[in-house]
């Protein structure tokens, strides 16, 4: 009889070891989001290491992204040739490379907005609920 195996103990931890993968593929998912995609110690554009926001004054566009300086300046004559503008001395600045930035762009506005939808606000409370939880045991 000692080796008749409880059908209720292996549902339970069946189901325990369920929940806890589903827990850790929600921390992982909100980690990466936040701490790869939103590391301040990087440029949001290459990903090498910033240790300060270069942000060239002398210009009249607000530029929302903590760049390096030279993807700063890449974004600037973007920004440059929306207008008409922009370096003629970088001639490789071409459609090509403005369908790049643009689409580089939208990139980046649909990621804030993930960031901001129900379904991910759900989702970090769950995870906040969870430590919670889990710092009361």
């Amino acid at each position: 009889m000692a080796d008749i195996i409880s059908l209720d103990k292996k549902l339970k931890l069946t189901k325990e070891k369920k929940n806890a993968l589903i827990r850790k593929r929600k921390l992982l998912a909100v980690r990466k989001t936040f701490q790869c995609e939103h590391c301040a110690l990087k440029c949001v554009k290459c990903g090498i290491p910033v240790n300060e926001h270069y942000s060239d004054k002398d210009h009249d566009i607000q530029v929302t992204y903590r760049f390096c300086r030279e993807c700063e300046e890449e974004y600037l004559d973007y920004c440059d040739r929306l207008e008409g503008k922009g370096n003629s001395d970088c001639y490789w600045h071409n459609q090509t490379w403005m369908n790049v930035w643009k689409t580089w762009i939208e990139h980046q506005a649909a990621k804030e907005s993930y960031l901001k939808s129900k379904e991910f606000i759900q989702l970090t409370e769950e995870i906040k609920q969870t430590i919670s939880e889990q710092q009361e045991e």
